[in-house]
């Protein structure tokens, strides 16, 4: 169990580290004078390449968490109401991955239209996000 435990908590910092850097790639995107293709085409890459690869990174983590949770039976019982709430920010943070494919598309089609001080805010929610996560999972207040 410890070795699928580990894989989670690697998978999971993994994951994390592409959503706190795509979003930041965002507010770059967004400071781009609309004529500088250069620096607009080498972002967007960058983008694409953390997007895919954090996705796989995501799928591993939800993988080997499954595997702690139906394989081990951890959460299981009375007294676990953090798991609960542990699997719905969960969901929340896919969401918020996803809304990030979202936007890239939308910067690849030339369709954003949002201020890079507004995606400097929403660089923020997977801060919030993972603090929440470690909280329920290391203190279980419920």
């Amino acid at each position: 169990m410890l070795w699928v435990k580990s894989l989670h908590i690697v998978f999971v910092a993994s994951w994390f580290a592409g959503l706190f850097y795509l979003p930041r790639i965002f507010v770059n995107l967004a400071m781009v004078a609309p004529e500088d293709r250069t620096t607009t085409d080498r972002l967007l890459l960058m983008a694409r390449k953390l997007y895919r690869f954090s996705g796989m990174l995501m799928v591993a983590a939800l993988a080997f968490g499954l595997w702690l949770w139906l394989g081990y039976g951890i959460g299981r019982g009375p007294g676990n109401g953090w798991l609960h709430a542990k699997l719905a920010l969960v969901v929340l943070l896919i969401g918020y991955h996803h809304a990030c494919g979202s936007l890239l598309r939308k910067f690849e089609g030339g369709r954003n239209a949002r201020s890079h001080t507004w995606y400097r805010w929403f660089n923020e929610v997977p801060v919030i996000g993972l603090l929440a996560v470690t909280i329920l999972v290391v203190v279980k207040p419920f």
